[in-house]
């Protein structure tokens, strides 16, 4: 019985990881072609299809995939065996790639991410800030944070929650001043919203006890980012909706007045997305430790 070459194994793990042959060739500098001819005598090697492809599809076969599974297990084996030998599990070291939103990447891994380059020198870290779609696995990524408002579906990846936070409604105090007593939704009516986009117009509330009530506001400022509407609200412009952590400290500080501190208007959990073979690096392992360490639940209520 003939022993499949590691070599073409590895490139089968890198073609597989990033979604097809054009991805892998911009990755690994590699030309298609090339790709193409080791996969192929790798099918050879092995006797059986691995990767159904033609030009416009791209699909690993039921034995492909469990030939990929310990096929990347075996490389992580041999790279662990290699920090070893080189010394490499007691500093870290490499690019670590990480994509967030632009919330999460300005109010939490802003001020993290230098401490990570201070602490570890030899780790670079590559911070993508987005809130469009990334595909993780095409793209290199190592470490995505996903804030989101329903269950992730099952993407085969890592999945570590950090946070889930209540939606909160604020303002400025002097703002409120203006409005009188607010003690229930219905007493919002005179209000002003500040709102992420032109057509919204309210949010939908709840409280403990599971009641709900819609409130409907008038629009006084529309930003798409949460920062322009924080300082809008600061500024007293009006009532804005902001997930909890991310003006809890402007509540704390006096700048921002929780407006129905009993109701709130849902929630948003945040979401660490590893691919597997990427999360069992050293380098990744440490980034993303101090990313849920930063981040996992610390209760904003």
């Amino acid at each position: 019985m003939s022993t499949l070459n590691l070599n073409d194994l590895e490139v089968f793990v890198q073609v597989v990881d990033h979604g097809g042959f054009t991805a892998a060739s911009r990755k690994l500098g590699v030309p298609k072609s090339t790709l193409s001819k080791r996969i192929k005598e790798l099918e050879q090697q092995a006797g059986v299809r691995l990767i159904h492809r033609t030009s416009r599809s791209f699909t690993v076969t039921e034995l492909g995939q469990s030939l990929y599974r310990h096929a990347s297990a075996m490389l992580i084996e041999a790279e662990a065996a290699e920090n070893v030998v080189f010394g490499r599990l007691a500093e870290p070291s490499g690019t670590v790639r990480v994509t967030a939103s632009i919330p999460t990447a300005q109010h939490f891994l802003a001020p993290l991410l230098p401490e990570v380059a201070a602490a570890y020198p030899k780790i670079r870290v590559a911070l993508h800030i987005t809130d469009g779609f990334v595909d993780i696995v095409q793209e290199g990524i190592d470490i995505a944070i996903r804030d989101h408002m329903n269950p992730l579906p099952d993407s085969g990846l890592v999945q570590r929650r950090l946070c889930t936070d209540p939606f909160w409604l604020v303002a400025s105090a002097a703002y409120l001043a203006q409005l009188g007593s607010i003690r229930q939704p219905s007493d919002l009516e005179n209000a002003e919203g500040l709102f992420p986009a032109p057509g919204d117009t309210g949010w939908t509330l709840s409280n403990s006890g599971r009641e709900t009530q819609t409130v409907t506001l008038p629009a006084r400022y529309y930003a798409n980012e949460t920062t322009p509407l924080l300082e809008a609200a600061k500024a007293g412009l009006g009532i804005t909706c902001l997930p909890s952590r991310l003006c809890s400290q402007a509540v704390t500080a006096g700048h921002l007045t929780r407006v129905l501190p009993d109701w709130t208007a849902g929630k948003i959990t945040s979401t660490l997305l590893m691919p597997h073979r990427r999360g069992q690096l050293p380098s990744v392992r440490v980034v993303a430790d101090l990313i849920i360490q930063q981040l996992g639940d610390q209760p904003s209520e």
